[in-house]
């Protein structure tokens, strides 16, 4: 389908300028930015709903002024120049978006003392790595057409396409789930953190981690083994990212200790996710992260509709009242820290 910008324009803006309604359609405000947002890690290839330039230009009209995309060359970029090159088109749809929304009058902010921050379609940035359900593939083992030799020869080259982009500034999603909708064993999924782990290492980049756990609540699996991977192999001097954090400080403090960050998403904002503000509150300001791997987990006041990079905006202010409500640190130095953590861990090299 031709895509529209007039048509993009209505979808961005509405009827009424907001760029955020709830189900009932009623505008929803958005908090104050106390510096640019990062989005250190949204997907932009799995909306089911969303357009990914108008979910673009909405986020640089929010003050997104980084974006990460995850691809993975198993599933979503497994033809990675055709992705990379989609990519592309879609920067180029949002710009014309932004420069229909100037034309209303309707520009990016700018927040005092960060004038000189990047435009966020300078910078968009992707990372890539095999995600842990599709492990079983990129190894090229078992039996369907999705996990055989030739498949995962395949996924190996995409990967190196991708990570050979200029748009380049990590590995990932990669990592371990144990969680109810995988099906390999910790087995393969280990073979495949450890190969792209060793992948980082070689090439001096970070990586951004896939770790999920059981939902009994008692067992800590992915978390377990992802802690005896990374410090048997070390963690990369670039750095490393526990990409959608949602456990609690007792889980999280080891990482720390290895020098982890640890990206809060939509979940912090969530009324029982106490444990997720908690972890928060302790984790070192220069080690703090923000996403929202959109399409997913929107935050609150969001939540149940589509998650894209503009929501960052909730899940960023979540963490610095939380952090600011706990003495910890102020608003700002926690604004602050979300951006400039951002910067230097997912720059361009």
């Amino acid at each position: 389908m031709t895509w529209n910008v007039n048509e993009a324009l209505v979808e961005l803006l509405g009827d009424d300028g907001y760029l955020f309604h709830d189900k009932k359609g009623r505008p929803i405000e958005l908090p104050q930015a106390l510096a640019p947002l990062a989005d250190s890690h949204g997907h932009l290839t799995h909306f089911r709903k969303n357009d990914p330039a108008v979910a673009l230009a909405r986020a640089a009209l929010v003050g997104v002024r980084l974006l990460v995309v995850p691809l993975d060359p198993v599933g979503d970029a497994h033809d990675a120049p055709a992705t990379l090159a989609w990519l592309d088109r879609v920067i180029v749809q949002a710009a014309e978006l932004l420069d229909a929304a100037a034309a209303r009058g309707v520009v990016p902010p700018v927040v005092s003392g960060y004038e000189d921050a990047p435009e966020l379609l300078d910078n968009v940035r992707i990372v890539a790595g095999a995600h842990p359900y599709g492990a079983e593939a990129f190894l090229g083992r078992g039996v369907s057409e999705r996990s055989d030799a030739a498949f995962g020869e395949a996924s190996h080259e995409a990967l190196q396409t991708l990570l050979q982009s200029p748009r380049c500034v990590g590995v990932g999603e990669f990592g371990l789930d144990f969680g109810p909708y995988s099906k390999l064993g910790p087995e393969v999924q280990a073979d495949a953190f450890v190969e792209q782990l060793r992948l980082a290492h070689e090439l001096g980049l970070p990586v951004e981690l896939h770790l999920r756990d059981e939902e009994d609540g008692v067992h800590t699996t992915g978390h377990d083994l992802a802690l005896e991977v990374l410090t048997r192999e070390g963690v990369p001097a670039e750095g490393c990212d526990l990409h959608c954090y949602t456990s609690g400080p007792e889980v999280l403090e080891p990482f720390t200790k290895l020098g982890c960050h640890a990206a809060f998403g939509g979940a912090v904002t969530f009324a029982r996710s106490e444990d997720i503000r908690a972890a928060a509150v302790v984790c070192p300001a220069h080690l703090l992260l923000s996403e929202t791997d959109s399409p997913y987990m929107a935050p609150v006041p969001l939540r149940g509709q589509e998650c894209q990079p503009a929501m960052v905006a909730y899940s960023a202010a979540c963490v610095a009242a939380t952090r600011d409500e706990a003495g910890i640190s102020t608003p700002d130095e926690t604004y602050r820290a979300l951006w400039e953590n951002a910067c230097t861990l997912l720059r361009r090299r």
